[in-house]
């Protein structure tokens, strides 16, 4: 297992997150790996699933038509910082800000494959073993790695709360895009292909849009 000093020190950089592509950088984010150590408990989990909300244009977007409140001004921030929200009271979903100032661009993590700490995951899901439903689902992802509404506006270039690249690879056509998830509300943008999966892995959300095959 690697230590936390080889996580930190492959950790994205500023130029990854401030792409202005925010579905290219939501395909690039499945299989780097999430990463927090609070109070020294380091738990570590293989993002398996994204979603790309493309800021003031996106109906499916907390920023859609420029919407700026307490919650969402933290998405108009340069890219590179985490926006964690509450969903329906009890969920908190982190996201990954990303682009300029300016521009709300954002992606939901929704699924990780632990590999580092799992006896802590276990915990915080009061289990003994551990099963594909830790990490599988983006309320599963914060509880997981203990990340909390708190963490919103939290650099993920220097803190306990950051992504790395730890040199996994996999053949571009094991990456497939479908739409997203719960954004019936978005009309013709709920169709739009910006969820992207790792093809046949356990701790990707169980949705018959699993099975979409669309070119990325």
């Amino acid at each position: 297992m690697k230590h936390l000093h080889e996580y930190y020190n492959n950790r994205l950089t500023l130029d990854f997150y401030q792409h202005d592509n925010v579905c290219e950088i939501a395909r690039q984010l499945i299989g780097k790996v999430l990463v927090t150590s609070f109070e020294n408990i380091l738990t570590a989990g293989r993002i398996v699933e994204t979603e790309a909300y493309n800021g003031i244009a996106d109906k499916a977007s907390h920023a859609y038509g420029g919407r700026f409140t307490n919650r969402t001004a933290v998405m108009y921030e340069p890219g590179g910082i985490a926006y964690v929200y509450l969903c329906y009271g009890i969920h908190h979903l982190f996201n990954v800000v990303t682009n300029q100032a300016s521009i709300p661009h954002a992606v939901l993590i929704r699924g990780i494959e632990p590999i580092a700490g799992v006896e802590h995951m276990l915990q915080r899901f009061k289990k003994l073993k551990a099963d594909h439903s830790i990490g599988r689902g983006p309320g599963n992802v914060t509880k997981a790695l203990d990340i909390k509404v708190g963490h919103t506006g939290t650099s993920l270039l220097a803190s306990d709360l950051f992504i790395s690249d730890d040199g996994w690879k996999t053949q571009k056509t094991n990456i497939i895009a479908t739409p997203r998830i719960g954004v019936d509300y978005a009309e013709e943008d709920a169709l739009l292909p910006y969820r992207f999966i790792l093809k046949g892995n356990p701790h990707v959300t169980k949705s018959p849009l699993n099975k979409a095959t669309l070119k990325i």
